[in-house]
């Protein structure tokens, strides 16, 4: 028998395979199978003592994510405990998020709501969706989702990843590829090398009057750098996520000219636990079938293999990993 900790009752996981059994840990006190316990679904907002915690116990081999994004658990994780995410479950509502917010920055229904809230009526022209140029940094999986739903928006669409492939430029085409896009979608992972990958450089070959849309999160951004240009004028953001977050009151980003903001909702949907439950129990019928798991962020070298992922937006996999 597989031990394994769920967050919930195991029936919203559908039913449990032949050969495992599900203790419900919320996060709280360790349940009395902590010597036995090999496979954890990390509960949501799990914080890194809670990670730390379990990273000891004696028989753990897999730690399970609700989250897509797994920066948050990387670092407080040994290499022998394999850590999988749940790459899908959140893809549609985050790729809605972002072309939502393209619309609403583009037709400035921020404005249009203020005045609304005033009783104003206040007709103002803003800029067409039709016949932009679109860059998605970071074209994985959310990347893809993201330009299914601008099909039919008549927009032309790049597309950047960390290496080439068939449609999709090379991490260092970007600069150049920056100077033409309308719309800069920012999708990649948290690496060492993502990290304030929007700086004044990256903001500089921006061409005037475009669009920065960041749904990966904060700190990809140099919130200074950003800043600057906003307070310029010369182009306008949208942030589902930013640095700090939360924004802490009477910071600066507020007030900021020209900026469309969300308090990091990308995935808070109404399905989205239905969601990533559905990816837990795919996974425990493959961990009792002796299956392969599905999206392994790393075999060990946890962020060195997550750095090669630069500008993929999910982790690459070693080539035996089934996904």
């Amino acid at each position: 028998m597989t031990r394994v900790w769920l967050p919930d009752s195991p029936s919203r996981f559908g039913a449990l395979p032949p050969g495992i059994e599900a203790d419900v840990w919320d996060g709280g006190d360790l349940p009395d199978s902590a010597d036995q316990v090999e496979y954890v679904v990390l509960p949501l907002g799990a914080k890194p003592e809670t990670v730390r915690k379990i990273a000891t116990l004696p028989s753990l081999r897999v730690v399970q994510l609700l989250s897509a994004g797994a920066d948050h658990v990387l670092p407080h994780l040994p290499g022998h405990i394999t850590l999988c995410n749940a790459r899908g479950a959140h893809t549609a509502a985050t790729a809605e998020l972002t072309v939502g917010m393209i619309v609403a920055s583009l037709r400035q229904f921020s404005r249009f709501a203020v005045a609304q809230r005033a009783g104003r009526w206040e007709p103002a022209p803003s800029q067409l969706i039709a016949g932009k140029r679109v860059l998605i940094v970071g074209y994985g999986d959310i990347g893809a989702a993201v330009e299914r739903r601008l099909a039919g928006w008549e927009v032309a669409v790049d597309r950047v990843a960390r290496r080439a492939r068939d449609g999709v430029h090379p991490a260092g085409d970007l600069p150049e590829l920056l100077k033409n896009a309308d719309v800069v979608v920012v999708l990649v992972p948290v690496t060492k090398e993502t990290i304030h990958l929007v700086n004044a450089d990256f903001l500089g070959n921006m061409k005037d009057g475009a669009l920065l849309v960041n749904a990966a999160r904060g700190v990809i951004v140099d919130t200074g750098a950003l800043l600057a240009e906003l307070l310029r004028g010369r182009i306008t953001a949208a942030l589902d996520v930013t640095d700090p977050e939360p924004l802490p009151d009477g910071h600066p980003l507020w007030q900021a000219p020209g900026l469309l903001l969300t308090p990091h909702v990308g995935g808070a949907v109404d399905e989205a636990i239905d969601r990533a439950y559905r990816v837990v129990g795919e996974q425990l019928a493959r961990l009792a079938d002796g299956q392969p798991l599905l999206n392994i962020i790393e075999s060990r070298g946890y962020l060195p293999v997550a750095v090669t992922a630069l500008f993929d937006g999910v982790a690459r996999k070693p080539d035996h990993i089934h996904s």
